[in-house]
């Protein structure tokens, strides 16, 4: 059975590593390994239309770590369609923005856990493609799902470890990505409209 990083952590001295503060990392692991609740985060975002398919969305609140915290600064994403798609392409589809999503929130977890077991990396670079069928969301198709049919994510990583442990830490931070489980398992959605 493979240890998590806090095990791993004990293994190792704690030292800054690929830019990730490690000191801290395992600070904030054995912090919420004592107080369970700290754990509880809820992020937010905003967004606003502006026209036709383009709309800015603002991220700079978030609640965890039993307090309320605001950014160092505030996010604005704009997010359109292409013109093959009537938009006027002033911004990343929303679609993209999930790709994006996935690709960061994998990375991040490749620095964090090669950092805590030890690993220097010196590059990491994915591509993520994402399939469609663009007849659900245009209603020609009851049998075409809205969303993406599959996802492909292909790494490059490189470092100080032999290719099967930097294959290990991968598939290490596919296992505790946030991301990677509400794509895959799913994630209860609820839409509440006021009507202005």
């Amino acid at each position: 059975m493979s240890r998590t990083i806090e095990q791993r952590a004990e293994t190792r001295t704690a030292a800054p590593l690929n830019g990730v503060d490690t000191p801290t990392l395992f600070a904030t692991i054995d912090a919420v390994r004592a107080q369970p609740e700290l754990a509880r985060f809820t992020w937010r975002a905003s967004n606003r239309w502006l026209e036709g398919t383009h709309s800015r969305s603002r991220a700079e609140t978030f609640s965890g770590a039993g307090g309320d915290h605001a950014h160092a600064t505030t996010f604005h994403f704009d997010g359109d369609h292409p013109a093959v798609l009537v938009g006027k392409d002033q911004g990343p589809t929303p679609v993209e923005f999930l790709l994006y999503g996935l690709a960061a929130c994998l990375t991040a977890g490749i620095a964090n856990i090669a950092a805590a077991r030890g690993v220097t990396l010196t590059a990491v670079e994915s591509t993520v493609e994402g399939e469609m069928d663009l007849r659900g969301i245009l209603g020609l198709s009851d049998e075409v799902r809205n969303g993406y049919q599959g996802i492909t994510v292909r790494f490059r990583i490189a470092g100080d470890a032999p290719p099967e442990k930097l294959r290990a830490i991968v598939e290490q931070s596919r296992s505790r990505s946030a991301v990677f489980d509400v794509l895959t398992k799913g994630t209860p959605v609820e839409i509440l409209v006021e009507a202005a």
